[in-house]
């Protein structure tokens, strides 16, 4: 007879725990989904520059350097993921971020790197 390893800690919650309720299946897969468009370094090159102001495709080449068309590329996938919006501005698209998520998102990111850095 195998013997119960002793090193376990059953989970046991009390008064300072706090369990909710997981979001459903399909969320969830929306979650992964958002979470692997910031797998890419470009994309989160471009984010980062959008941060600091909204941009046109020439421009961000030019900040990035990279070809416009890799730029473009990343842009399709950043808006069809709602991260990323685009206005026409006479005959060029300027891109920004979509709303104050995106920079939560982002800013949440870095702190988690920033702190395990600093091995907290």
């Amino acid at each position: 007879m195998k013997e119960k390893d002793k090193s376990i800690i059953p989970f046991e919650p009390d008064d300072n725990c706090v369990i909710t309720e997981q979001p459903d299946i399909e969320t969830m897969y929306d979650l992964a989904e958002l979470f692997k468009v910031f797998g890419d370094s470009t994309r989160i090159r471009i984010l980062a520059a959008l941060l600091e102001r909204e941009m046109c495709v020439y421009h961000l080449s030019e900040e990035l350097e990279m070809g416009q068309s890799a730029i473009s590329h990343q842009l399709r996938v950043l808006r069809a993921a709602g991260l990323v919006r685009a206005v026409r501005r006479g005959k060029e698209m300027v891109y920004s971020l979509d709303d104050e998520h995106v920079k939560t998102i982002f800013d949440q990111g870095l702190e988690h790197i920033e702190h395990k850095k600093l091995g907290k």
